[in-house]
């Protein structure tokens, strides 16, 4: 059996099909809390997001028109709902749960003095983005840790490819600022 594709799953499950859309959230829920995670540096608050992600694409895919990817649309969701806690939160970003974000991303098991020095750069950079403005943590962690073009984070973020670029360059500007900030201290 060939598994569906998302967009055959959103047309199943704007036809009414739960299943479909119980796939959908099989597919993505991973992507997603990553996402939300790393925007708000707090594992409660971005599984909060994308619960609060989830209702908003059930409650608006009637309206979806596949102008986008679905994993696209989805990224968009997610990214609303993790800066809609943000507002809701202000003015600080909690940072109790930096090691769940980083996630061990630098494991090596043959080096443990490299992976201690590489586990606390890592802290430190997930640190320095956490202090970031959301205008300009959401695109850095959605290019640098997710991978996307810049095509498709305009899509998201609702913007032109040019001024995304200019956030990322500004956000980069203030990441490497922050991070000369913490090292000098």
């Amino acid at each position: 059996m060939t598994a569906a594709t998302d967009q055959a799953l959103v047309a199943a499950a704007q036809r009414g099909d739960p299943a479909a859309f119980d796939e959908l959230v099989r597919r993505h829920t991973t992507t997603m809390y990553r996402v939300a995670v790393r925007i708000l540096g707090n594992s409660a608050e971005a599984e909060d997001a994308v619960q609060d992600a989830w209702v908003s694409a059930w409650r608006s895919l009637s309206r979806f028109r596949g102008d986008a990817a679905p994993s696209t649309w989805l990224y968009r969701v997610v990214t609303n709902a993790a800066l809609a806690q943000i507002r809701r939160r202000r003015p600080t970003v909690p940072l109790d749960t930096a090691d769940e974000a980083v996630g061990g991303m630098f494991a090596d098991h043959r080096n443990p003095e490299g992976q201690a020095v590489r586990n606390e750069e890592a802290l430190m950079v997930h640190r320095a983005i956490a202090t970031l403005e959301p205008s300009q943590r959401v695109p850095l962690v959605l290019h640098e840790f997710e991978g996307m073009g810049y095509d498709e984070i305009a899509e998201v973020l609702d913007t032109n490819a040019a001024a995304l670029r200019s956030r990322l360059h500004r956000a980069r500007a203030a990441l490497l600022a922050r991070l000369k900030e913490m090292r000098d201290d």
